[in-house]
Formats: structure tokens, sequence, C-alpha cells
């Protein structure tokens, strides 16, 4: 089977800075080459066109149509150019894109078959942050879903949602992220191995009483709340260290350009002497952090299906996440983590501080952790389900 992925990031020096959804486009590209399948990436909104191969995958740069109050049609009549042209080549069998700004609005293949796969909408973001969408992002991301030949979603909450806010009734396919449980083990993070089935958990270089958040500074990932959470933790744990790693977002609401600046505030005295902020940091380093950390926190508000919990799960971490809407579909509250709504900050501290104090705890909820991930979210376990989805709608 031949599949395309319309996109407009993919984590590659060549193609620019990518988030969430060119991370999980390349997990599954990974998964699907493994099945045996053929792979090309369309690369949207690029400096050039070109074309490339990433460990295997085909990635197609595409350039942006300019043309004053016309570019974004003439760019989505140039991307079904494309797609009709590789399909009739026989170069692909079937088109999957995004959700975000509804980029598949005004594109209709001849005969291509366009899948969308939910991993969230500015529409449903803005739902979840409680403030106003774009019109016109509105009104093509519903266009896109509507004339989709197939629908999935990262998970049921974000499916349920995204028909409450548009309006619909359409059926999706739940089918989560993934990771590479092979790139996301301690035998791969060279710092923390020592031959064991559980090294993070008995290695020296392991930093005891450390809370690590990871992923963007940002308010809708719960960055305001999060130092009311660590100031209640070292209240009662002065020794508790706090690292953040991610870049630094400005605030859409307040208008400030620095999250980071606006959380340094709301640190109390002793709180703020205990966070080291390493803003952002290659995705080795990532590894090697999360390995170290006692206890990882994400206390968001709006996400469909965050891989950052499960890069963390696959590496035996706990956590204590929010409780809010696809939490529970990822993380099953006291066995392979904790779920705390961010905004009650007090019983979010005594859940950390609660692991902060019982190795025994945090190694039950490691191992149950990865046993999830390599359960559900694996990239083998997604690449197979997507291709089951995939020819249903080829044949």
């Amino acid at each position: 089977m031949k599949i395309a992925f319309l996109t407009p990031e993919y984590p590659h020096p060549k193609t620019g800075s990518s988030g969430g959804i060119g991370t999980s486009i390349k997990n599954l590209a990974m998964g699907l080459l493994a099945e045996g399948c053929s792979v090309r990436v369309l690369v949207y909104a690029q400096k050039e066109e070109g074309i490339f191969y990433d460990n295997g995958i085909c990635i197609q740069q595409i350039r942006n149509v300019k043309f004053k109050g016309l570019s974004w049609y003439l760019t989505r009549k140039k991307l079904e150019n494309i797609i009709n042209t590789l399909y009739g080549d026989k170069e692909i069998d079937l088109v999957e894109a995004p959700d975000w700004t509804g980029i598949t609005s005004f594109i209709s293949p001849e005969k291509c078959p366009v899948v969308i796969r939910l991993n969230g909408s500015d529409t449903y973001f803005c739902h979840l942050d409680q403030r106003p969408v774009k019109w016109v992002n509105r009104f093509h991301e519903k266009r896109a879903l509507k004339n989709a030949d197939g629908l999935l979603s990262v998970s049921q909450f974000t499916a349920d949602t995204t028909n409450e806010v548009f309006g619909l009734k359409k059926k999706f396919t739940i089918i989560p992220n993934c990771i590479d449980m092979d790139v996301f083990s301690n035998n791969n993070i060279n710092s923390n191995t020592n031959g064991n089935t559980n090294g993070n958990k008995n290695n020296s270089n392991k930093n005891n009483n450390t809370i690590l958040y990871f992923g963007s500074l940002i308010r809708k990932k719960g960055l305001l709340e999060l130092p009311f959470i660590f100031n209640a933790v070292v209240a009662k744990k002065p020794e508790a260290k706090l690292i953040l790693i991610g870049k630094d977002v400005p605030d859409i609401i307040s208008g400030n350009s620095s999250t980071w600046q606006m959380m340094q505030s709301l640190f109390s005295p002793a709180a703020l002497l205990n966070v080291t902020y390493l803003g952002a940091v290659p995705y080795d380093e990532i590894k090697n952090q999360i390995s170290k950390a006692t206890v990882c926190v994400f206390p968001t508000f709006a996400e469909a299906l965050p891989v950052s919990w499960i890069e963390a799960m696959a590496l035996e971490q706990p956590i204590v996440a929010s409780n809010i809407g696809w939490a529970p579909e990822v993380i099953d509250d006291g066995v392979n983590g904790f779920l705390v709504h961010p905004k009650d900050h007090l019983h979010y501290a005594a859940k950390i501080i609660h692991l902060l104090e019982d190795g025994d705890l945090q190694k039950e909820f490691g191992l149950a952790a990865k046993k999830k991930v390599s359960e559900k979210f694996s990239i083998q376990k997604v690449a197979q389900q997507s291709l089951v989805f995939y020819q249903s709608l080829i044949q």
C-alpha cells in the first residue's frame, strides 16, 4: 500500500520546526514502512520545492502559491493537482491530512481517497481554551471534515468534542498516537543503563525529588497552574526540584510575550530557587532528562492525545497529569499514574509528594505505564490498525 500524508510540518532540518502533528506523522510513517508500505509526506508551506528521503520516507517539499487574496485557494488547488498526479502515476493509493486549519477544505481529488485524522483543530482547542476561534479556520475545518472520505481520531474525547463544536454527527474510527518503543527504552538512554529491566529507577544517575515538565510553556498546557502546584510541594518538601523543558510561547490571552516570565512571578521565593528552566533542548537530551526525573507532570487543559505522556510512560516514569477529557484514554488513575484537575493545586501537589516519597509506587506505576504503552500505543499496533482502516477505504 502507498500512503501519503499532507502536513504543514515534519521533524527534519530541511523542513523547519515541527510540533506534535509532525512527530505523530513520522512515528506512524516509520510503523507503516515496517509493515511493507510506501510512505510519502507532502509538506506544504515550504520555502522551496524539493524531494529527499528520510530513513526510507519520501519527503516532498511544496511551496504555497502567493497571490493576494487567493493564496489559500490556489495553494489548495496546487495540492489537489499534485495528489491527482501522484495517484494517476500510481505513486500513492490514499492521502491522510490533519484537521488543523482544514487544508483539505477545497481539495477534491478525482479518485484518491482523503482521510482526516483528528489531532485537534483550531476550533477544538479554542473551545477547550474558552476563547474565540477565527471564523475562517472554523469554516475550512468544518468543510474539510464534511468532505473527507474517511475520518480518524486519536481519542474518543476529541471525536466527540469535534462533533459537538461543529454541530456534526460524524463517525470517527479511534486510533491513538504512537511511539517507537525501541527509541523510548531505558536501554537506549546511554547515561541511564545498567543492564536491568527497570534501569531508570535503580540508577545512581537518577535525580531524587526531581519533578519534570517537558513540552511548550503555554497557558493551555497548565503552565500558569504549575507554579501554584510546585509552591505547595516545596512548602511540604523543601528539597523538591522542578525542571522545565520546552519552547517559551507568548501568551495569547494576556498578550505577554513570555509565558516563562509570567510563571516566575507566580512562584513563591522558596519555590523559584528550586526551579530550572532549560529551554528547548535536543530530542536525545529530553529522553535523558525524562529518564533521570523522579516524577513527570502534565497539568494541561487542552490536548487531543499527548505523545509526551506516552513517551514518559514508555520510559517507566510515574506521572501526575490532568484528569480532563482525553486523559483516561491514556492513563488509568491509580494504576499507571495519577489524574488530578490542574486547578486543584493542593490535591495535585499531594499526589506528587506521594510519589516522591514512595519508591515502590514509582516502580509499580512505571512498569504498568510501560506495559500500557506496549499494548496500546506502539507504532506496530497503531500502524496495523491504520492499515486496516486504509484498506477498507481503498477497497
